[in-house]
């Protein structure tokens, strides 16, 4: 299907406003990746999915536009060296300040298909030993796509080779075709919601870490520091966030930096 510059326009208009993806570069992207999509649903034409679209706000289009143009890539151990600085700093210095209350409260924003939180999870209970049972260490991880929250949630995956051989047989259960399963311990250690980051961030509490890595790729200049602002108000004095390598926050950004893209409130 060709898609005309006005149901382009709006179509892009549309996705920044309400999920803050800056998709105004990615006409081809849209084209080829929604095109079959649609065409499969009955629609003639992109301007009869978007009038649709626009005038129903269909959750079930709504979760199909999502799921076709993010990307949902990720992988076990990824930018081991940002993973390295939270085991080594960042852990025992939670693990201070929270001596008497044991409450640990990090969130894995925009967590696709969950090794993310799954590997700090690891790294938490490597840390903590056999105390990990007297804390919570529970990890909020959100994401807009239902897809890849599906993947997540199942918790089964291919393992790669930066995998440590104990972490294998600590953390994972083999299956008959070659995957893993996520143990019991981790998956029930981690808490999978939907969540769009351009909404509200008004969670229960506050939290020590924020996670949001290769997420803000996709968002143009305003939309990042809105963003980084709603974060820094989510997060505790002394808290910390990590965003990629590939990542750069503004020059007066509320946050202090520590690291290649790690900072402290």
């Amino acid at each position: 299907m060709v898609i005309s510059d006005s149901d382009f326009n709006r179509l892009v208009s549309f996705v920044h406003s309400h999920y803050g993806i800056n998709l105004a570069q990615k006409r081809q992207l849209i084209t080829g990746r929604l095109s079959t999509a649609i065409k499969q649903r009955g629609y003639r034409s992109f301007t009869e999915f978007v009038d649709h679209l626009l005038k129903t706000r269909d959750e079930g289009e709504m979760t199909l536009l999502l799921d076709k143009l993010t990307t949902n890539y990720t992988f076990f151990m990824r930018e081991k060296d940002h993973l390295d600085y939270f085991r080594k700093n960042i852990i025992p210095d939670l693990v201070r300040r929270h001596q008497r209350d044991r409450v640990l409260s990090i969130w894995s924003a925009g967590c696709s298909s969950g090794e993310e939180p799954y590997n700090l999870s690891m790294y938490l209970f490597d840390y903590l030993g056999s105390q990990a049972r007297n804390w919570d260490t529970r990890i909020l991880a959100t994401d807009i796509s239902s897809r890849a929250l599906g993947i997540a949630q199942k918790g089964v995956y291919e393992l790669p080779d930066t995998i440590p051989a104990e972490w294998k047989k600590k953390y994972f259960v083999p299956d008959q075709n070659g995957l893993y399963a996520v143990a019991p311990m981790v998956r029930n250690n981690v808490i999978f919601r939907p969540f769009n980051l351009m909404d509200p961030i008004r969670f229960r509490r506050p939290f020590d870490v924020i996670f949001c890595r290769n997420v803000m790729i996709y968002f143009d200049q305003p939309t990042k520091d809105a963003l980084v602002q709603r974060f820094y108000n989510a997060t505790v004095p002394g808290g910390y966030l990590l965003i990629s390598y590939s990542e750069n926050l503004s020059q007066n950004n509320p946050y202090r930096r520590l690291a290649p893209a790690t900072f402290q409130k």
